[in-house]
Protein backbone atom coordinates (compact mmCIF):
# COMPACT_ATOMS: atom_id res chain seq x y z
CA UNK A 1 0.00 0.00 0.00
CA UNK A 2 1.17 3.51 -0.73
CA UNK A 3 0.91 6.40 1.75
CA UNK A 4 -2.35 7.72 0.33
CA UNK A 5 -4.04 4.33 0.58
CA UNK A 6 -2.87 3.90 4.19
CA UNK A 7 -4.15 7.37 5.11
CA UNK A 8 -7.40 6.89 3.20
CA UNK A 9 -8.14 3.56 4.87
CA UNK A 10 -7.44 5.05 8.30
CA UNK A 11 -9.89 7.91 7.73
CA UNK A 12 -12.56 5.51 6.44
CA UNK A 13 -12.06 3.33 9.52
CA UNK A 14 -12.73 6.35 11.76
CA UNK A 15 -15.90 7.09 9.79
CA UNK A 16 -17.09 3.51 9.68
CA UNK A 17 -16.52 3.02 13.42
CA UNK A 18 -18.78 5.99 14.16
CA UNK A 19 -21.33 4.82 11.57
CA UNK A 20 -21.50 1.42 13.26
CA UNK A 21 -21.88 2.95 16.74
CA UNK A 22 -24.66 5.24 15.55
CA UNK A 23 -26.31 2.25 13.90
CA UNK A 24 -26.37 0.51 17.29
CA UNK A 25 -28.00 3.63 18.80
CA UNK A 26 -30.46 4.49 16.02
CA UNK A 27 -30.64 1.53 13.68
CA UNK A 28 -31.28 2.49 10.08
CA UNK A 29 -33.76 5.25 10.85
CA UNK A 30 -32.10 7.28 8.06
CA UNK A 31 -33.80 4.94 5.57
CA UNK A 32 -36.93 7.12 5.92
CA UNK A 33 -35.08 10.02 4.26
CA UNK A 34 -35.48 10.74 0.58
CA UNK A 35 -32.24 11.43 -1.30
CA UNK A 36 -32.82 15.22 -1.43
CA UNK A 37 -33.13 15.19 2.38
CA UNK A 38 -29.79 13.43 2.69
CA UNK A 39 -28.29 15.92 0.24
CA UNK A 40 -29.58 18.77 2.41
CA UNK A 41 -28.09 17.16 5.52
CA UNK A 42 -24.71 16.97 3.79
CA UNK A 43 -25.13 20.59 2.70
CA UNK A 44 -25.77 21.70 6.30
CA UNK A 45 -22.54 20.03 7.42
CA UNK A 46 -20.49 21.51 4.55
CA UNK A 47 -21.95 24.96 5.14
CA UNK A 48 -21.06 24.73 8.85
CA UNK A 49 -17.47 23.83 7.93
CA UNK A 50 -17.29 26.85 5.64
CA UNK A 51 -18.68 29.11 8.36
CA UNK A 52 -16.09 27.81 10.84
CA UNK A 53 -13.34 28.38 8.26
CA UNK A 54 -14.57 31.90 7.52
CA UNK A 55 -15.06 32.88 11.18
CA UNK A 56 -12.00 31.09 12.54
CA UNK A 57 -13.95 29.59 15.44
CA UNK A 58 -17.16 27.78 16.33
CA UNK A 59 -19.60 28.40 19.16
CA UNK A 60 -20.49 24.71 19.39
CA UNK A 61 -17.58 22.69 20.76
CA UNK A 62 -17.10 20.67 17.57
CA UNK A 63 -14.73 21.61 14.80
CA UNK A 64 -14.43 20.65 11.17
CA UNK A 65 -13.42 17.01 11.63
CA UNK A 66 -16.76 15.71 13.02
CA UNK A 67 -18.54 17.47 10.17
CA UNK A 68 -16.28 15.87 7.54
CA UNK A 69 -16.98 12.48 9.16
CA UNK A 70 -20.69 13.25 8.92
CA UNK A 71 -20.34 14.25 5.27
CA UNK A 72 -18.60 10.97 4.45
CA UNK A 73 -21.14 8.86 6.31
CA UNK A 74 -24.16 10.69 4.90
CA UNK A 75 -22.73 10.29 1.39
CA UNK A 76 -22.36 6.56 1.99
CA UNK A 77 -25.97 6.50 3.25
CA UNK A 78 -27.06 8.32 0.08
CA UNK A 79 -25.26 5.79 -2.11
CA UNK A 80 -26.84 2.92 -0.21
CA UNK A 81 -30.23 4.62 -0.38
CA UNK A 82 -29.87 5.07 -4.15
CA UNK A 83 -29.18 1.34 -4.49
CA UNK A 84 -32.27 0.55 -2.40
CA UNK A 85 -34.61 2.94 -4.22
CA UNK A 86 -37.17 0.17 -4.82
CA UNK A 87 -36.99 -1.23 -1.27
CA UNK A 88 -39.44 -0.13 1.41
CA UNK A 89 -37.64 -1.93 4.23
CA UNK A 90 -36.59 0.59 6.84
CA UNK A 91 -34.51 -1.78 8.94
CA UNK A 92 -31.40 -3.39 7.52
CA UNK A 93 -29.65 -6.11 9.52
CA UNK A 94 -26.23 -4.94 10.70
CA UNK A 95 -24.24 -7.54 8.74
CA UNK A 96 -26.04 -6.61 5.52
CA UNK A 97 -25.59 -2.89 6.22
CA UNK A 98 -21.88 -3.38 6.92
CA UNK A 99 -21.49 -5.18 3.58
CA UNK A 100 -23.32 -2.32 1.82
CA UNK A 101 -21.07 0.27 3.48
CA UNK A 102 -17.96 -1.69 2.49
CA UNK A 103 -19.19 -2.05 -1.12
CA UNK A 104 -19.78 1.69 -1.48
CA UNK A 105 -16.43 2.58 0.09
CA UNK A 106 -14.61 0.09 -2.15
CA UNK A 107 -16.15 1.68 -5.26
CA UNK A 108 -15.26 5.18 -4.07
CA UNK A 109 -11.72 4.12 -3.17
CA UNK A 110 -11.22 2.61 -6.63
CA UNK A 111 -12.41 5.88 -8.17
CA UNK A 112 -10.00 7.79 -5.93
CA UNK A 113 -6.98 5.72 -6.93
CA UNK A 114 -7.80 6.07 -10.63
CA UNK A 115 -8.26 9.84 -10.40
CA UNK A 116 -5.36 10.26 -7.99
CA UNK A 117 -3.08 8.55 -10.50
CA UNK A 118 -4.25 10.82 -13.32
CA UNK A 119 -4.09 14.03 -11.27
CA UNK A 120 -0.78 13.22 -9.54
CA UNK A 121 -2.12 13.77 -6.01
CA UNK A 122 -2.84 17.43 -6.75
CA UNK A 123 -5.16 17.48 -3.71
CA UNK A 124 -2.11 17.47 -1.45
CA UNK A 125 -1.32 21.01 -2.63
CA UNK A 126 -4.88 22.24 -2.22
CA UNK A 127 -6.27 24.14 0.74
CA UNK A 128 -8.91 22.51 2.93
CA UNK A 129 -11.03 25.62 2.37
CA UNK A 130 -10.86 25.11 -1.42
CA UNK A 131 -11.90 21.49 -1.08
CA UNK A 132 -14.78 22.62 1.16
CA UNK A 133 -15.88 24.98 -1.60
CA UNK A 134 -15.69 22.14 -4.14
CA UNK A 135 -17.84 19.97 -1.87
CA UNK A 136 -20.41 22.77 -1.69
CA UNK A 137 -20.31 23.22 -5.48
CA UNK A 138 -20.87 19.50 -6.00
CA UNK A 139 -23.80 19.63 -3.56
CA UNK A 140 -25.38 22.47 -5.54
CA UNK A 141 -24.92 20.36 -8.69
CA UNK A 142 -26.54 17.35 -7.02
CA UNK A 143 -29.45 19.53 -5.85
CA UNK A 144 -29.94 20.79 -9.40
CA UNK A 145 -29.91 17.25 -10.79
CA UNK A 146 -32.40 16.19 -8.09
CA UNK A 147 -34.63 19.15 -9.02
CA UNK A 148 -34.41 17.94 -12.65
CA UNK A 149 -35.61 14.46 -11.57
CA UNK A 150 -32.13 13.00 -12.14
CA UNK A 151 -31.91 14.00 -15.79
CA UNK A 152 -28.64 15.39 -17.15
CA UNK A 153 -27.54 16.25 -20.67
CA UNK A 154 -23.77 15.82 -20.40
CA UNK A 155 -22.95 15.77 -16.69
CA UNK A 156 -22.09 12.95 -14.37
CA UNK A 157 -24.99 11.86 -12.24
CA UNK A 158 -25.78 12.09 -8.56
CA UNK A 159 -23.81 8.96 -7.66
CA UNK A 160 -20.59 10.42 -9.07
CA UNK A 161 -21.21 13.61 -7.11
CA UNK A 162 -21.57 11.77 -3.81
CA UNK A 163 -18.46 9.72 -4.58
CA UNK A 164 -16.40 12.83 -5.33
CA UNK A 165 -17.64 14.47 -2.13
CA UNK A 166 -16.51 11.47 -0.09
CA UNK A 167 -13.06 11.66 -1.64
CA UNK A 168 -12.70 15.40 -1.04
CA UNK A 169 -13.87 14.99 2.56
CA UNK A 170 -11.32 12.21 3.11
CA UNK A 171 -8.61 14.44 1.63
CA UNK A 172 -9.63 17.21 4.03
CA UNK A 173 -9.41 14.85 7.00
CA UNK A 174 -5.98 13.68 5.88
CA UNK A 175 -4.83 17.30 5.57
CA UNK A 176 -6.30 18.04 9.02
CA UNK A 177 -4.09 15.31 10.53
CA UNK A 178 -6.69 12.58 10.98
CA UNK A 179 -4.78 9.97 8.98
CA UNK A 180 -2.26 9.61 11.78
CA UNK A 181 -4.97 9.10 14.38
CA UNK A 182 -4.61 12.60 15.82
CA UNK A 183 -7.82 13.95 17.29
Amino acid sequence: MNQTEIEYRHVIKICQDLFEKKNKDYGTSWRILRLPSITDQIFIKAQRIRTIQDNGFSRVNEGEVPEFIGIINYCVMALIQADLVNSTDLEIPFEQLQAMYNKQVAEVMELLFNKNHDYGEAWRDMRVSSMTDIILMKLFRIKQIEDNQGKTLVSEGIKAGYQDIINYAVFCMIKLGQAQGQQ
